[in-house]
């Protein structure tokens, strides 16, 4: 596996494979900003599935943190981070520092109105503009013809799509499935500062989830009941949520009664941490 640090240095070396390719050559991105767990590993194992040329990209973005103190406690590890993508098939790991990607003098920035503005959003203020633009450099540097994302940052997943859709740019959107513990937390990088009772109480989340799916599946088509159930759940680990939503899976406008599919999501501080989970359910 190679490591690059440069728009030019990414470009020229999938060029020269493209160069090589007895035929049209299929390029995977996988986008992370590292620390990783198995499920970043399964976006670059899908990847290498379904692509000639798999690149992992490996970015910290600052501007997507509206809290100081979690950019700077956010795990970082690049010799590990290499290590396993390169066993996990990465052809390319290109981890470039924050100079390389926002330049001095660097004053544009992609804003998604609507699915953008709300649950993440509205909590995290200017977080999907930082990613929506940091995305939209990446695709732009790399020019995959396909990205690979986790269902896990579900709002991420939306707000991306409707970037690409919008902006006419010529690269599929891959969504893998969440990948979880086996006590069914989701897997996610900020898991390692939770001391052993927080994790204990952080599978609450996917408790409640699985809770309110079960209503579902029992003819529950209350929204209202789907968010009571789950915030019993949280609460009896003495959890409070953020937000307990049920929503679009496309738009994220909240549903009030189920009559197809919809998206359940929470965001929930444990400890030191915030963590993110949603599960999508149908009648």
């Amino acid at each position: 596996m190679q490591i690059v640090r440069d728009v030019a240095g990414v470009r020229a070396a999938i060029a020269e494979a493209r160069a090589a390719a007895s035929s049209p050559l299929r390029v995977g991105l996988v986008p992370t900003m590292g620390a990783f767990h198995e499920g970043h590993l399964s976006l670059i194992r899908a990847a290498r599935t379904s692509c000639d040329l798999v690149v992992v990209w490996l970015f910290v973005n600052p501007t997507q943190f509206n809290d100081a103190a979690d950019l700077t406690s956010y795990p970082r590890d690049e010799a590990r981070d290499a290590e396993l993508a390169a066993a996990g098939g990465a052809d390319l790991l290109f981890a470039p520092d924050v100079a390389e990607v926002y330049p001095d003098g660097h004053a544009t920035t992609i804003t998604v109105s609507g699915i953008a503005d709300v649950l993440e959003g509205a909590h995290r203020p200017g977080h999907f503009a930082g990613v929506a633009t940091v995305v939209a450099k990446m695709l732009n540097m790399v020019q995959p013809n396909v990205a690979f994302f986790g269902a896990k940052d579900a709002q991420q997943v939306a707000v991306v799509r409707r970037m690409i859709t919008d902006l006419n740019l010529p690269v599929a959107l891959e969504v893998c499935p969440t990948v979880r513990e086996p006590d069914g937390l989701a897997m996610s990088s900020r898991n390692v500062r939770l001391n052993p009772d927080q994790r204990r109480r952080a599978a609450a989340l996917s408790r409640g989830l699985s809770a309110a799916k079960a209503a579902v599946d029992q003819g529950e088509r209350s929204a209202t009941s789907l968010t009571t159930i789950i915030a019993a759940v949280l609460a009896a680990d003495g959890l409070s949520a953020e937000y307990i939503a049920v929503v679009d899976p496309s738009t994220f406008v909240p549903i009030d009664e189920l009559d197809g599919r919809a998206l359940l999501a929470l965001a929930v501080p444990v400890g030191p941490v915030r963590l993110i989970d949603n599960l999508e359910v149908a009648p």
